[in-house]
């Protein structure tokens, strides 16, 4: 069995899969606890693990994986990929910006493809297919965005990101809706280029959708598109299993 752990700005995910890449559980803890992990390895006999962190991650935690499991891997700039990357400057590379990449890429090589990954920022990720991942572009995320209205003004309320569907091109005659029709729809708008210039220049490529607001856009997107919310712990799979292989290969 393999672990992986997508150490994120405000949760931590953690998956669990077999050696031929199924997903067999997958957590999605707030804070986990040494005590968490303790149990996890209690039921699983893991043989690798690959942490991907955009934050700090805990030493104790990290000492007790690295005493318990073969393999332990802290992805960074360092680390092997099992595609080309072809990003200017890897040191400054957000790590999960590269896995939903790799995730993708596994799903269907020899593609170009772009990755719309709706988090608490939006990133736009392009492969090529020669399977070089390119870079991309970074914006401000649905929550981002409503936060910001309320910081940089003196009356727009602190809303929550709206649960209904929102009419194409509505407007809203009041504020609560003026601000989350304006931020959904504004980024639906924003994707919808993305993914027409995209096209436009590949007309052969694949739109992969994944991330925690995904659910906003599904279906308001008139692309096909590939729904995948799982995609960056995929692509942290595919990681550990190439580095596990050559590893075996220097043997």
């Amino acid at each position: 069995m393999k672990l992986v752990v997508d150490n994120g700005n405000t949760r931590t995910k953690v998956a669990v899969f077999s050696d031929d890449g199924e997903e067999v559980l997958l957590y999605n803890w707030q804070q986990p606890t040494l005590q968490d992990y303790q149990k996890l390895l209690s039921q699983y006999e893991i043989d690798a693990v690959l942490i991907c962190s955009v934050g700090a991650f805990s030493d104790e935690i990290f000492m007790f994986l690295k005493k318990s499991i073969p393999l332990v891997i802290q992805l960074d700039e360092n680390t092997p990929l099992p595609l080309k990357n072809g990003y200017a400057t890897p040191k400054t590379l957000g790590y999960d910006r590269l896995a939903v990449a790799v995730g993708a890429n596994y799903l269907h090589p020899d593609k170009p493809l772009l990755i719309i990954d709706a988090g608490t920022a939006i990133t736009y990720e392009f492969v090529s297919e020669d399977n070089t991942y390119c870079g991309g572009n970074i914006a401000p995320g649905v929550s981002m965005r409503m936060r910001s209205m309320h910081d940089y003004t003196q009356k727009l309320p602190l809303l929550e990101p709206c649960q209904t569907d929102v009419p194409a091109g509505a407007m809203g005659d009041n504020t609560h809706d003026a601000m989350c029709w304006g931020v959904i729809v504004g980024m639906t708008y924003e994707i919808e280029g993305y993914i027409d210039a995209m096209k436009a220049k590949y007309p052969s490529i694949l739109i992969f959708l994944t991330g925690g607001d995904a659910f906003f856009f599904e279906r308001r997107l008139k692309s096909s598109i590939f729904v995948s919310p799982n995609l960056l712990l995929l692509g942290l799979y595919c990681i550990l299993r190439y580095n596990q292989c050559l590893q075996i290969d220097q043997q």
